[in-house]
């Protein structure tokens, strides 16, 4: 379906839907002022009023087009206000994770050189203040909240966002001609943003994107997939990450779609029953939690509960795979006994969800559409803005990440010898196309301009061809792309097989006694993995089977405990061929998170960080080996 508006860069996708909804009650976004309060919303022309008002404040900073300006802040109504007034100047956009430590805000403004530096809560400003005087660039930090600590009003280095909204209106008459010849200026090939990867190894390289990269997603993505002005989106994913930015924002308010914030991460939850919902834009970790919650609970309840249980899932899964007729009436009975809740759990009228950022497991997947709540699984990575593939709605493959977007060309290269085995672009969707796996390529108007300042990891991940080599091992499949894994993920066992961990790990996602799990074994023999249990289901376990214990660490080491583990290892490795089927394994006490490293703030895992960090563990699994 064709955007809203017209457009060939973010500052005019802005401004024209600023103009369309001119007058109107039209909403924009909507916040939450209180955790206990209720959505407030915003239009347009409030909007416009408050983007007019921090571009003229920046302006009137002296900010220059191509000047960067950064954002370290939750998702939020004023960062999306702070962007879209960068976007109408010209300048940059530098994004950071609120998760980052401070040494790492302060590589990211020193390379990015940013000028002015817009922070969230008091704890962001803490990161702030102290990195300040190590960032020569830096001229002035605004703070969102007004912060407890009243010494960082102290002097001129922190200014609040409320102070500087109102003297960017006062100004805006003085700035009116300037802020209109900026905007003119404003080139599709310039860059818009600076977001910088994860760091997963080395230091975080900066992305250029330019507006021509990001319109381009935007609108392949509304070719894939119809987002109208009925729809309301619930944004929860890091915006400072390439997938929320285009998917969860630029996308949707280029179909007039309402955007609401969550709270937090940690109240997606509660903030679905209270926004309504008609597209969540996620991660696979949200459908996991869902998914075991709802398998927990099944188990928990009596035997008939659990046959209707069963019998609506099959049923679900009828109707997804096409079979009508006598379906279609007990599916509406399946709906009604068992996956109305459900639904009413996401807000009751979620239309579908969007996952991103890592596989998604295939059983997870079935078991939504049999729901009735689809999911469309896409691909790509900050450096192709995000979006490659898509599945569209309503021909979903599961198991797949779809087909190659318009205007993009998918190449899948040998491992071996280099050559090209297959390639696919988006215009023609060729459903005979079938290749053996290997390295993932990109080429098309969504691949970055390169990194900020690094013209050799530019080299490196953009060939002469102009191919963007992504790092991941995928194959075309009728078609359609399916991943594999990371190369760098890779295992290569004693034998020389090569295992790649990541369905492996998919697959144990679907234990209600597993949390997380890493699998291990490099050089080595045989196949193991780090668990990190589902703390809750455990100990409810222990507490029902009265198993005395004084701490997690002592209740894992227990018979009974070792025992479950034992059981799920060998269930689900019998799925799996000889050289990849978990031998052994270890149960680790604390979860694997972003703030205590293992976790990218795109929820990936950091292999190296874990194995570093458990080495003891490992090295005991292996101690025996033969």
């Amino acid at each position: 379906m064709p955007t809203l508006v017209a457009f060939e860069t973010l500052t005019e996708l802005y401004l024209n839907l600023a103009k369309k909804y001119e007058n109107s009650d039209k909403t924009a976004f909507a916040y939450k002022p209180s955790p206990n309060g209720e959505y407030k919303t915003v239009t347009w022309d409030t909007v416009k009023q408050d983007v007019t008002a921090i571009a003229s404040y920046l302006l009137e900073r002296g900010v220059e087009k191509e000047d960067r300006v950064a954002i370290l802040s939750e998702n939020r109504y004023e960062w999306m206000v702070v962007d879209l007034a960068i976007q109408m100047v010209g300048a940059i956009n530098v994004s950071l994770y609120t998760t980052l430590p401070p040494n790492q805000c302060k590589y990211i403004l020193k390379d990015s050189e940013s000028k002015i530096f817009f922070v969230s809560t008091g704890i962001q400003l803490k990161k702030a203040v102290k990195v300040f005087d190590n960032c020569p660039d830096l001229e002035t930090i605004i703070a969102f909240d007004e912060p407890k600590v009243k010494k960082y009003l102290e002097g001129d280095q922190v200014k609040l966002f409320d102070t500087i909204c109102a003297a960017g209106m006062k100004a805006e008459t003085k700035f009116q001609h300037a802020l209109k010849k900026r905007v003119k200026n404003i080139k599709p090939e310039d860059v818009a943003t600076l977001i910088y990867t994860s760091g997963t190894t080395g230091k975080p390289k900066g992305a250029m994107l330019t507006h021509r990269n990001i319109v381009s997603n935007i609108k392949a993505a509304h070719d894939a997939i119809n987002i109208n002005e009925s729809d309301r989106c619930l944004s929860f994913l890091p915006l400072c990450h390439s997938f929320e930015r285009t998917a969860g924002y630029y996308a949707m308010i280029a179909g007039g779609a309402e955007i609401y914030y969550a709270e937090s991460v940690d109240t997606v939850a509660r903030n679905m029953t209270e926004a309504h919902p008609t597209i969540v834009v996620s991660v696979p970790r949200l459908f996991e939690k869902i998914f075991n919650l709802v398998n927990k609970n099944v188990k928990e309840g009596s035997a008939i509960q659990q046959s209707i249980f069963s019998w609506a899932l099959n049923v679900g899964k009828q109707y997804w795979n096409g079979k009508r007729g006598l379906t279609s009436v007990q599916k509406k009975i399946a709906d009604k006994l068992v996956f109305d809740k459900l639904k009413e759990r996401t807000g009751g009228r979620i239309r579908f969800f969007v996952s991103g950022g890592a596989a998604l497991p295939p059983e997870i997947g079935i078991f939504f559409m049999a729901a009735g709540l689809n999911i469309i699984e896409g691909y790509g990575l900050t450096e192709t803005s995000p979006v490659m593939c898509c599945n569209p709605y309503g021909d979903e493959v599961i198991g797949t990440v779809g087909q190659v977007i318009n205007g993009v060309t998918v190449g899948i290269q040998s491992l071996e010898d280099n050559r090209i085995l297959a390639q696919v672009s988006g215009e023609d969707y060729p459903t005979n196309v079938t290749c053996e796996a290997g390295e993932i390529l990109n080429r098309g108007p969504n691949t970055m301009k390169g990194y900020w300042k690094n013209e050799e990891a530019t080299r490196e991940m953009i060939d002469e061809d102009g191919w963007l080599h992504t790092g991941d091992v995928g194959r075309f499949v009728n078609g359609r792309l399916k991943i594999t894994d990371r190369i760098k993920h890779m295992i290569v066992n004693a034998g020389g097989k090569n295992i790649y961990p990541g369905p492996i790990e998919d697959m144990f996602k679907t234990s209600p006694w597993i949390d997380q799990l890493v699998v291990v074994g490099e050089r080595k023999t045989f196949m193991a993995a780090l668990i990190v249990p589902d703390f809750e289901s455990l100990e409810k376990y222990a507490n029902q089977e009265n198993i005395k214990y004084s701490n997690l660490n002592e209740l894992l080491q227990k018979e009974f405990i070792q025992n479950i583990y034992n059981k799920e290892i060998r269930t689900f490795s019998k799925e799996l061929a000889s050289h990849e089927k978990i031998r052994d394994f270890r149960l680790v006490s604390n979860e694997f998170t972003v703030e205590t490293g293992e976790l990218t703030p795109t929820l990936k895992v950091k292999r190296r960080i874990i194995e570093e960090k458990y080495k003891h563990l490992i090295d005991d699994i292996f101690s025996n080996e033969n």
